[in-house]
């Protein structure tokens, strides 16, 4: 079968360690190349594997999620004791531009299109075990909450579940983490609050789950979301924890995610 990108690079297997693989495309959407980096676990005779994207927050990339978070670490652990099903975690990035791309669509580029078809396109045609699957969930952290909630809400036939840690919620909250101007993300395209965009979609959504800990600069904006979801009656769930905007939180609470995504496959 025919590729549908003008140039793909797929890992070594014979150099590849801990079910990690790395994937590279060049797409239109990014008028270059992009990257996905991969947790595929052992199974036979599989090739519908669901796939699990996470996606990363600002200054990140492909590797940031299993090489600082070790998500495909917990996600073994999860699959081999059988409290999930095997799955493949996808960590695509975010596109590169500057410290974030804030995964919509800016600078001619579709960072957004990126995320909800390429990404899972490359995926069933360069790895085997998921070949003919039929089922994504999309979750992440910090501006990846932001791209996950964003991106499930205003393309919700994509995804069979959604789900956020410590997430942004409006756009201006990303001048928390980077300098990079506002209006340079809007000269060509605007994107609402999470809040707008679920509400437009509010009939159509896959369920929806988000956490954030107490100590984070986010956890304000990410209560008042979820009160806003309430006044909308969006059935949502949310949680609060000890912890703040770092990692020894998203680790902790990655599973969270996996557990939420197993349930709704």
């Amino acid at each position: 079968m025919a590729s549908s990108f003008k140039t793909v690079e797929l890992s070594d297997s014979s150099f590849e360690s801990q079910g990690l693989r790395f994937l590279t495309v060049k797409t239109p959407n990014l008028k270059g190349r992009g990257d996905i980096c991969l947790y595929v676990p052992q199974v036979d005779n599989l090739d519908d594997l669901p796939i699990y994207i996470l996606l990363h927050g600002v200054y990140g990339s492909a590797w940031i999620w299993a090489l600082k978070g070790g998500a495909h670490k917990t996600a073994e652990r999860l699959m081999q004791n059988g409290t999930i099903k095997p799955a493949i975690i996808a960590m695509p990035s975010d596109g590169l531009w500057e410290d974030s791309s804030a995964y919509f669509s800016h600078h001619q580029k579709q960072f957004d299109n990126w995320i909800v078809n390429d990404v899972i396109m490359a995926i069933k045609e360069n790895i085997p075990e998921a070949k003919n699957s039929n089922s994504t969930c999309i979750g992440g952290l910090s501006m990846g909450g932001y791209g996950a909630l964003s991106l499930g809400g205003r393309f919700p036939e994509k995804f069979k579940a959604i789900s956020g840690h410590s997430s942004i919620t409006k756009l201006e909250q990303m001048q928390l983490f980077t300098d990079d101007p506002l209006d340079e993300y809007l000269k060509e395209s605007k994107t609402p609050n999470i809040i707008d965009i679920l509400k437009d979609n509010k009939n159509s959504l896959p369920p929806i789950r988000f956490d954030c800990g107490v100590s984070d600069c986010l956890f304000p904006a990410n209560k008042l979301l979820h009160e806003e979801l309430l006044t909308a009656n969006i059935p949502h769930i949310f949680e609060e924890f000890k912890g703040s905007h770092e990692w020894p939180y998203w680790v902790k609470n990655l599973e969270k995610t996996l557990l939420f995504f197993n349930k709704n496959r």
